[in-house]
């Protein structure tokens, strides 16, 4: 055939057949169209979306993915609106596309978005209702399909809700429910749900935080930490460790306080979980109960928060504290009395006041050997009565030499000259009397074979000095000390 031929037959016309599915896309389309231009509104006319979003179900023949979005964005818009029983209802009907009209991993992954959007909801009581509702429903649901996963998700999620709420007892039987979840037949931890296990731990480690549960709280958090086959979120960590802090804070360590503020601080940084900035101002007070100089500032993890206007309340008292600026430190905390609103500083603060407040003292009585407990109040700016306690704890604890007469409300401190001839009598005093017993302890007297002994304590006497000069120093302190006496604060 010639390549003329073959064009004239070329130019025939072909018939093709085509399968009659135009009205199956058209249908198709015309959902799909309505579902975004309905996501597009949603911001603008939140009502008219809702409508629209709630019309495109019964537009499919058979239940599927079409459905199951638009329901998803409606019960959102419900829950936003405060309309819980009917958002309640919507979300009763998504969970039946779960079993057959979406795939396993994608409901899954779609409740278990749905149910950390409504747990925003948390301040007003209706919706914490609706979401209890909302659990149970789920929990029924995926019971039935064996769907372990997305069961224990959503009972820690309940159990965290029950947490909030302060329903400790509540709380406690469903951590038991999960415990059991999470073991092998033999009672030991099932190491493929080291994941949820850890999550659990950290549930209940809060609790018995919140509880003031100390010995039940330590065996948790070294439990938590051992730990090994979890590949845990960074939130669950900073929560273990910023309540291990906690703990630690209330056995006075204040070295292991800190390191756990540290990590639970870079966790929740990792996180990019705002509880952040409250753990850095715990770990902010940690060094100020240390009586540490070293600037928290310098490491890495924190140098970006330095100028954060969050924490610059905080970040005063510390340069405050580290300068002994007594008056700088307690203008800032008259200034922001907001840091008291979180308990845990306002239950610790008063610990480095009280250092701060003593700190004071004993540079204000240095330079004297008498002055009236009302000056030192005057000075530092509180009561008589908390310099009376100041005084007497440092009299106490042998920091400061001296007696409160409380009648007159004077200090009278011990000079340092005093001090020495007190001592000094003392070690003479001890050394004649060990030559007395030496050489009078037996009735035939001094006895050849003590030579050396005695000579051992002429040593001593003669490092001392003699009586003579001895009393003649008393004497002489004496009259200093009267000297002394007139260097008074009033």
């Amino acid at each position: 055939m010639s390549d003329d031929d073959f064009m004239q037959d070329s130019d025939q016309e072909y018939d093709f057949e085509y399968e009659d599915d135009e009205e199956e896309d058209t249908g198709d389309v015309d959902i799909e169209n309505k579902y975004y231009n309905a996501k597009q509104t949603k911001t603008s006319d939140p009502e008219e979306a809702l409508q629209e979003f709630l019309s495109i179900p019964p537009l499919e023949q058979e239940k599927g993915d079409w459905g199951f979005k638009a329901l998803k964005q409606a019960i959102k818009l419900e829950f936003k609106l405060k309309r819980y029983q009917e958002a309640t209802e919507h979300y009763e009907e998504l969970l039946t596309y779960v079993k057959s009209a979406v795939t396993r991993n994608y409901s899954e992954k779609s409740i278990d978005n749905m149910l950390n959007y409504i747990e925003k909801g948390y301040d007003d009581p209706k919706a914490v209702q609706c979401i209890e509702k909302f659990y149970s429903l789920t929990l029924q649901c995926f019971q039935s399909t064996n769907n372990e996963r997305l069961w224990l998700k959503t009972n820690i999620k309940l159990a965290r809700l029950l947490l909030d709420r302060k329903d400790y007892y509540a709380v406690a039987r469903k951590l038991r429910e999960l415990h059991n979840a999470c073991r092998k037949p033999d009672g030991t931890d099932d190491p493929s749900k080291g994941t949820y296990s850890l999550e659990i731990y950290a549930l209940e480690i809060q609790m018995y935080s919140e509880t003031r549960n100390n010995n039940q709280l330590k065996v948790l958090y070294q439990k938590a930490l051992k730990v090994r086959s979890a590949v845990p979120h960074p939130k669950i960590q900073g929560v273990i460790r910023e309540c291990g802090g906690k703990m630690h804070m209330s056995e006075e360590n204040w070295k292991e306080a800190q390191s756990d503020f540290f990590e639970a601080f870079r966790n929740y940084d990792e996180a990019g979980d705002l509880r952040r900035i409250q753990v850095l101002k715990y770990l902010l007070l940690t060094t100020m109960l240390m009586k540490s100089d070293i600037n928290p500032f310098d490491s890495q993890e924190m140098k970006p928060y330095r100028n954060d206007p969050r924490i610059s309340a905080m970040t005063e008292l510390v340069d405050a504290y580290q300068r002994d600026d007594i008056y700088r430190y307690e203008d800032v905390l008259q200034k922001n009395t907001d840091l008291l609103a979180d308990p845990f500083i306002a239950e610790n603060i008063d610990e480095v006041t009280r250092n701060m407040r003593t700190k004071g003292v004993v540079k204000l009585i240095a330079p004297y050997n008498r002055m009236r407990v009302g000056w030192l109040a005057e000075r530092l700016r509180i009561t008589e009565p908390e310099v009376m306690d100041i005084l007497s704890f440092l009299i106490v604890d042998g920091r400061v030499k001296g007696r409160i007469d409380e009648h007159k409300g004077v200090l009278e401190l011990e000079s340092r000259e005093d001090a020495d001839h007190v001592q000094g009598i003392t070690v003479l005093s001890e050394a004649v009397g060990n030559l007395f017993t030496a050489v009078f302890k037996s009735t035939d007297g001094f006895q050849p074979g003590q030579g050396e002994f005695l000579n051992s304590m002429a040593d001593q006497i003669a490092d001392i000095g003699s009586l003579d000069d001895t009393m003649r120093s008393i004497g002489s302190g004496k009259r200093g000390r009267r000297v002394g006496l007139t260097q008074r604060a009033y």
